[in-house]
């Protein structure tokens, strides 16, 4: 019988100074570690280094989401008793994926304060808690015709990372780390989290590729609480992972299929995610529309990806999970214990790690 996985066997010391606050003056100048497994090696580049390890044929693919300004702030104005403040009190919702018209999954703070029959308002636009899916998330359904797309690119925030937000001064500032928190690729609107491994590219580089004679394909994850809900369990096993909706084009599927003597380039772990969770349920990369609410931790057999763009990720997180899965868990430990010590930028605008 295997040995259950510890969450706290995926945990490691990160200095304060190295989570990355602000995105490095260029895209592609962001630096970039490069873990061989075959041959145990690592290198240390930059990320416009890339185009030298990838070779004509190479199947790159890439998750173009577009982060919307997701994050709304509201009122209650019914439900809960005088204690729980039963007008008035404040509320932060962050849209996390529309599930009909007019009905949105939202992770609310308070959530505990938050319950089913609750009414909410968020500048105007009026909504009303019909379903509690845990502790966290809240189904909110809100007046038929409501645009609550428009309403949150006219109100909403685009949600950063607490730890890049908290920083923030100018409006100038945070227009520009929106632009930023962006890919330059990003087309499907729908995501509340960016996926951070494609940041680093730029028209430029990505031309460079494709003229070197490398596949460029594009999958659809709406980046959510899916990739980053924060693992509270003794064992890894008895996490559960929130689900996100994926979609793979015919012409992506088709690239995949047609040559498989070539290397297929994940591009971050949604990537990843979406394509591994589609081989599982069909057997082969297909057109297809579908939510993947796999969880992929050691050991794990990898049917399509051969190698991984990523970043470095949190201590004890499912994305730091999926990496140790797919380079082995001592390999990636040791490669982020020398990330600290040559003192390489974490999390989503730090620096980049190409496993190979």
């Amino acid at each position: 019988m295997d040995r259950r996985l510890r969450t706290d066997e995926f945990d490691y010391v990160l200095p304060e100074e190295l989570i990355a606050k602000e995105p490095a003056s260029k895209r592609e100048g962001s630096r970039l570690m490069v873990l061989d497994r075959n041959r145990d090696l690592l290198e240390h580049k930059h990320f416009f280094d890339l185009p030298a390890y990838l070779k004509e044929g190479d199947i790159l693919v890439l998750n173009d989401t577009k982060v919307i300004p997701a994050r709304l702030s509201g009122i209650k104005t019914k439900g809960g008793s005088s204690k729980e403040g039963e007008k008035g009190a404040r509320v932060e919702a962050l849209f996390l994926r529309r599930l009909t018209r007019n009905t949105w999954e939202c992770l609310v703070q308070p959530a505990k304060r938050i319950k089913k029959g609750y009414e909410i308002e968020f500048d105007g636009l009026k909504g009303r808690v019909v379903e509690e899916p845990d502790t966290q998330r809240r189904i909110i359904a809100f007046e038929p015709g409501a645009d609550i797309l428009s309403h949150l690119k006219s109100r909403g925030e685009v949600p950063l990372p607490p730890y890049i937000s908290e920083k923030l001064g100018k409006d100038a500032d945070k227009e520009e780390l929106a632009r930023r928190y962006q890919t330059v690729y990003a087309k499907a609107e729908g995501a509340s989290a960016a996926p951070t491994a494609g940041l680093h590219f730029t028209p430029e580089l990505l031309k460079q590729l494709e003229d070197k004679g490398v596949k460029v394909c594009y999958i659809t994850l709406h980046t959510g609480a899916g990739t980053f809900k924060p693992v509270f369990s003794e064992f890894v096993d008895e996490h559960t992972m929130f689900s996100e909706e994926y979609i793979i084009p015919e012409k992506t599927a088709y690239e995949i299929e047609r040559v498989r003597d070539c290397r297929v380039v994940a591009v971050g772990t949604t990537v990843t995610r979406a394509l591994e969770d589609c081989f599982l349920k069909h057997g082969k990369i297909t057109e297809a529309k579908g939510e993947a609410g796999l969880f992929i931790y050691p050991p794990f057999k990898f049917n399509v990806v051969d190698a991984l763009i990523t970043n470095f990720h949190f201590p004890r997180s499912t994305l730091l999970m999926m990496v140790s899965a797919f380079s082995g868990k001592e390999p990636i430990f040791n490669a982020y214990r020398e990330a600290v010590e040559k003192k390489y930028r974490f999390f989503s605008f730090g620096d980049a790690m190409f496993i190979v």
